[in-house]
């Protein structure tokens, strides 16, 4: 079979190079098998005060220099978010960040919306108009608002303990220069013809008649002009009198509403974009009450329904009731139940999942009902995979009549879903960004899934910012999915899904992962590894995975593959065969375990244990 290389940068970036893989193996003998792997490819990051994990080592190196500047996890998160936007880690300035804290001093988790929404203008008929048939996947069209600056100073200014100043340190710094690593240059390079389109990004990404090389050092002087200007209005406004938070939102409000907006708007507009400043100074961070769903005595949180995350909470109440030992690890009947499963809740995903504050509510409550799951499971055909699977019926589960029956009663139910361009659908499908989790002694737990503004990126005029790419998740067809058409001021279904978990009522794992729509595919095993194999954190960040394409993508086409699935080049041949007979196709590739970045808290020794995938760059430091 031949190698299959995706150029997004640690998704599934293989090399011809064999790797030595220490593998998982059960014990067969034992009645209650758990998966045996004393070694792992990287060790586990053992820590006592704090731990700070992202998807750069520099951005991780800026996570520990505010831990130790006596920051909590919150403050810590913030310069890593900053830090992976500046060095474009699959993502910029201009995107979108998602996050759920723990506050230790309230017990409670809390929910940031920090998604932008879409521009003045966005409408379906716009796009229609245009001859598209969802909104580009690039430039200024493709942009919904900038929504992780305010989402950095709105958490720091809330929950954070250090100055802006502080913080933006470390990604001030490295826009003034920092080394280009090998992905970048190579994602540089692979973008640049569409990037010289737009005349502010080729300015930065093509000098000197080439992209940068690797170890060029790669200095963003627009971009620290903006970041000095957030740091210039917090010290003015400390010097007028104002305390710490009032500070912070005022280098807010000068990004949302003031020059840097301004200069954003006009860096937009004129090169075709619809982001108005009407649209900057409307949008706003929203915290919200996270969804949750107990499996197995551990409580389980998830952002709602503007994100994917909920399919997970779906997923483990279908899996709840089954004894996934007895199937034995990554058998053919594991891997069957796993994507059947998926089936059912993806395909709720897509049709009933958008953002919940500017549409009639969606029935979310019916969607995580235990009897809907349990009647859901009922659906699974053991003997093989079925390709037709469609949305279920939520409504009645909370006492209401489904509005939709008509859509669902004459969706195509062809499995004819093969995308002309195979490689381009690979890409789309697990479209890059980066995760950051980090902790504290002093209870702090944070999890956050910040992207967009990824190569090839259309730079916002002189700002030096990023734009976001989120626009293309929106649909255009209701008959698609009614919940998520565009319209202005309404925020994208996506995908980025931090997931934080609880037990006996205190921290137990905050993970994420990044790659599109394979990432609570990712979740779902990583979290199962941990809870019903015995793995520990690093053995299950870096255990492999399969993932299903019989979703629709929520990038590019949004197409889909029903029956592939992606399997370990380690799988035994005698489950290949049997995947093969339940009528699967087969992707086998040599490394499947997604970059997945994670913390466990260990509540019997009050230690943290931390888990950086081996897939790409992930990285991380505790102390």
């Amino acid at each position: 079979m031949q190698e299959i290389i995706y150029p997004m940068k640690k998704l599934f970036a293989l090399t011809v190079i064999t790797i030595s893989v220490i593998q998982l193996t059960l014990s067969q003998t034992d009645p209650n098998p758990k998966v045996v792997n004393p070694r792992s490819q990287k060790p586990v990051i053992h820590a006592k005060h704090w731990l700070a994990i992202t998807g750069k080592p520099l951005a991780a190196t800026a996570g520990s220099q505010i831990f130790m500047k006596g920051g909590n996890a919150v403050d810590a998160a913030c310069a890593m978010i900053a830090a992976t936007c500046t060095m474009f880690d699959v993502l910029a300035w201009g995107g979108e960040t998602q996050a759920l804290i723990y506050n230790p001093y309230t017990k409670q988790i809390i929910g940031i919306n920090a998604l932008g929404i879409a521009p003045t203008g966005a409408t379906a008929d716009f796009f229609k108009n245009l001859g598209y048939k969802y909104p580009p996947q690039y430039g200024p069209l493709a942009a919904v608002t900038p929504g992780t600056p305010g989402g950095i100073m709105h958490m720091l200014a809330e929950y954070g303990k250090l100055s802006l100043k502080e913080v933006l340190t470390p990604a001030i710094q490295l826009a003034e220069g920092f080394p280009f690593d090998i992905d970048l240059a190579n994602q540089a390079k692979r973008t640049i013809d569409t990037m010289k389109q737009w005349p502010f990004s080729k300015k930065l990404f093509f000098k000197d008649n080439h992209t940068p090389v690797p170890g060029e050092i790669f200095s963003q002087p627009d971009l620290v002009n903006t970041l000095k200007k957030l740091v210039e209005a917090e010290d003015k406004a400390i010097k007028a009198g104002l305390g710490r938070k009032k500070a912070i939102y005022a280098a807010y409000d000068r990004f949302y509403k003031g020059d840097i907006a301004t200069d954003f708007v006009k860096g937009v507009q004129e090169q075709g974009g619809l982001i108005t400043l009407q649209d900057l100074a409307k949008w706003k961070v929203i915290e919200e009450t996270p969804l949750t769903t107990n499996y197995k005595g551990i409580d389980v949180y998830k952002l709602r329904e503007w994100q994917q995350g909920p399919v997970l909470l779906q997923n483990l109440n279908m899996l709840e009731k089954l004894d996934l030992q007895s199937m034995k690890y990554n058998s053919a009947r594991y891997i069957h139940t796993l994507y059947q499963v998926m089936n059912h809740t993806y395909a709720d995903r897509d049709f009933y999942y958008g953002d919940p504050y500017t549409m009639p509510g969606g029935p979310i409550k019916g969607l995580l009902s235990k009897q809907y799951a349990a009647d859901r499971l009922r659906l699974i055909d053991t003997a093989k995979n079925d390709p037709m699977v469609l949305p279920g019926d939520p409504y009645p589960y909370e006492g209401r009549t489904n509005p939709y029956l008509n859509i669902i009663d004459k969706m195509k139910k062809s499995t004819s879903y093969v995308p002309t361009n195979l490689e381009k659908y690979m890409q789309d499908f697990y479209a890059g960004t980066t995760s950051v989790e980090a902790s504290d002694e002093e209870g702090w737990v944070v999890s956050v899934v910040p992207s967009g503004g990824w190569m090839p990126t259309c730079i916002a005029g002189t700002t030096g910012i990023g734009l976001s790419q989120r626009m293309q998740s929106f649909v255009l067809d209701s008959n698609e999915c009614p919940f998520n058409v565009v319209a202005p001021g309404r925020r994208p279904r996506v995908t980025l899904t931090p997931t934080l978990a609880m037990k006996n009522g205190k921290p137990f794992l905050a993970f994420g992962v990044q790659g599109g729509d394979s990432q609570d595919q990712n979740l779902l095993q990583f979290f199962l590894n941990i809870t019903e194999w015995g793995m520990n954190v690093q053995q299950a960040v870096e255990a492999a995975n399969i993932n299903s394409y019989q979703m629709k993508s929520a990038f590019g086409d949004h197409e889909k593959i029903p029956g592939k699935i992606l399997i370990n080049s380690n799988t035994p041949q005698s489950v290949r065969d049997e995947l093969i007979r339940k009528g699967y196709t087969l992707e086998i590739l040599p490394r499947t375990s997604g970059p997945i970045t994670a913390i466990y808290l260990d509540q019997e020794h009050k230690s943290m244990w931390g888990g950086a995938s081996h897939h790409g760059d992930d990285y991380g430091i505790g102390w």
